[in-house]
């Protein structure tokens, strides 16, 4: 395999945003490897064709080694199970021989070529980005970024690189097993998707570095500490560092009340914000239904509700009785559902 292979785990209505991924990633990379790992399967009728022009390769989830995985995706929201692949899909390049491995969530735009972390993948196992790297100096950015970083894990695992070593392989190892057994979002037990897990990363694994640099990850969570600036040649910097990636993370009303809140007079930020919904709306393609999820319903199209997966995660015996928790017909989770726990069918 090539040096360096890079990944990022999505379904079809975040198609739009991995494409700019792409798009941004292969302008600084041509050389690396791309892999789109999808989650889902598509709309009916639609063609996702162009996918094979911007990505090197491309793999549906079931195909990794996943143990029942029509019974275990059932377990997870849309959000834990783009995450909760991700480990798996880690190992199996680790694997297939690729060097180097980096991840990249969907919405992250490239800016900059990221030599500095190829480079550092040569002298390093492991490689993780924190939400923050300055301490903030008012309460309210305390609460909204330290404590909640506290909350949901110090490290943004939006971006992590791995070196195909004994330590690499091993965290792989170690995050898939992690990551099939409970990726969840529990904040109450100490879990939140894939992430939470990463704090125990320098203390269980040697040879982890802990990239600082400010043009890395930039988002919503860092704002209040970083400052960006367009010199005249159109060269991005932050905290005067060239900007390397940007994580534009709940695109929408979420993230631009975060950004009205921290950005403040930095109109550069916004240039950046606005440029990306822009490449947001010319990557749309047609025939995606709004929030389309093949797992979020069942074979009949009835939408699962969010306490029946929750119900169903408690039940081992549901678990391993049924194969298929999506299907309707037969001896079926569904046809228990409704002589046993009709309520949970309903939201």
């Amino acid at each position: 395999m090539a040096t360096v292979h890079c990944y990022t785990s999505f379904t079809f209505s975040y198609l739009s945003r991995a494409r700019i991924l792409a798009q941004t990633l292969k302008a600084a990379h041509p050389d690396w490897v791309l892999w789109a790992l999808l989650v889902d399967e598509p709309p009916p009728n639609f063609d996702y064709s162009i996918c094979e022009y911007e990505f090197d390769r491309i793999l549906n989830a079931k195909q990794l080694p996943f143990p029942r995985f029509n019974a275990w995706i059932f377990k997870h929201d849309i959000v834990e199970a783009c995450t909760a692949v991700k480990g798996q899909m880690l190992v199996h390049l680790l694997e297939e021989g690729a060097d180097k491995v980096i991840y990249l969530d969907p919405d992250i735009a490239v800016f900059h070529p990221l030599d500095e972390i190829e480079r550092q993948l040569d002298m390093s196992s492991i490689i993780l980005t924190p939400h923050q790297v300055d301490p903030n100096d008012t309460e309210a950015a305390v609460l909204d970024n330290e404590l909640t970083s506290m909350q949901y894990g110090i490290f943004n695992l939006g971006f992590v690189a791995v070196r195909n070593d004994e330590n690499g392989r091993s965290f792989a190892k170690w995050w898939a097993e992690q990551l099939y057994r409970a990726c969840y979002a529990d904040v109450e037990n100490g879990i939140f998707t894939d992430q939470k897990y990463c704090d125990l990363v320098p203390a269980l694994f040697a040879n982890v570095f802990v990239e600082r640099d400010p043009g890395c990850n930039m988002a919503s969570w860092n704002l209040s500490r970083r400052h960006m600036k367009i010199t005249q040649d159109g060269m991005i910097t932050v905290n005067d560092s060239p900007l390397k990636f940007y994580h534009f993370t709940k695109i929408g009303s979420a993230g631009d009340v975060m950004t009205d809140r921290y950005a403040r007079e930095n109109i550069e930020v916004y240039e950046v914000w606005n440029w990306y919904k822009r490449r947001l709306k010319a990557n749309e393609l047609p025939g995606i239904p709004q929030r389309w999820w093949y797992y979020s319903t069942y074979n009949n199209g009835e939408v699962i509700t969010k306490k029946t997966r929750l119900f169903y995660r408690s039940r081992n015996d549901l678990f391993n009785y049924f194969d298929n928790p999506f299907a309707i017909e037969g001896n079926s989770l569904y046809s228990w559902f409704q002589r046993e726990a009709s309520y949970l069918l309903t939201a």
